[in-house]
């Protein structure tokens, strides 16, 4: 049996709404932005050791610019790609209007318009799960990092625990889904040792990962979500109810960071 597509097209019919707060995308911005990049920002003063506002920043499949903007906000220099023009399109006009110096480019995982070693950190997220091809798309993510570069990533685990709550009750469950139809896919989604393996035949060595898990019990939750489709609370009440925050349960989602060994170069 051949395996589901996940509908990717969402990207370029929505893609000029990523920054509206009652989206699907909101649930993004609100739910899971800060988390990571306070993770991954972390990380990164404890693995680097150059400090904040060094270096330059890949954000792949970048979307309408959450992590970009974050990162160049910290002080990098920032490029994001994207392979949907919509969504590149908005991602520069916000870009603008809040006066940040992003570069933003069309492009796809798998084929990466840029040099090999052009970047010393790369950003990941919402993606892996994604695309068709995980390897090649790690592979490339390797060729343009620099030697010792960092990799963060996050992505959605394959358990029961995911199907129930992002295709279940995001995508399938009528009263408080809110997310298009197969906009995931379950059997896409990537188990941690699954992308362990994958970092490391492209030559990284995985640093960490971590779970994102909301601070209350899933009847709470579930309660929030349908007060959301009725339109009583938005995306932004939501995300602050869930309050997501770091934790050891990776059944989920889960986030974390791998380094390039030097000895593969920047092949």
């Amino acid at each position: 049996m051949p395996r589901r597509s996940v509908n990717n097209d969402i990207y370029r019919e929505l893609g000029h709404a990523w920054w509206d707060e009652e989206s699907e995308f909101a649930s993004l911005r609100f739910f899971a932005n800060d988390l990571r990049c306070d993770y991954f920002l972390r990380m990164l003063d404890k693995e680097h050791g150059r400090g904040r506002g060094e270096g330059t920043c890949l954000d792949v499949g970048c979307g309408g610019g959450f992590l970009a903007e974050e990162f160049a906000m910290a002080g990098f220099r920032v490029t994001g790609v994207d392979p949907a023009v919509e969504s590149i399109e908005a991602a520069r006009a916000h870009a603008a209007s809040s006066g940040l110096s992003i570069e933003y480019r069309v492009g796809t995982g798998e084929a990466l318009p840029f040099p090999g070693g052009a970047f010393d950190f790369v950003l990941c997220c919402d993606v892996l799960e994604h695309v068709r091809d995980v390897p090649q798309v790690v592979r490339e993510i390797s060729r343009v990092l620099k030697p010792n570069g960092f990799f963060f990533y996050d992505t959605i685990n394959r358990t029961f625990a995911s199907w129930i709550v992002v295709i279940k009750a995001m995508q399938e469950w009528e009263s408080i889904a809110f997310a298009a139809p197969d906009s995931h896919v379950w059997d896409r989604f990537i188990k941690p040792d699954e992308l362990t393996g994958i970092l490391r035949q492209s030559g990284f060595v995985n640093r960490g990962m971590r779970g994102m898990s909301p601070r209350r019990n899933i009847f709470a939750n579930l309660i929030d979500l349908r007060r959301r489709a009725m339109g009583k609370i938005g995306f932004r009440e939501l995300g602050r109810r869930l309050a997501l925050h770091e934790s050891g349960d990776l059944s989920v989602c889960y986030m974390g960071y791998a380094l390039k060994r030097s000895e593969m170069g920047a092949y």
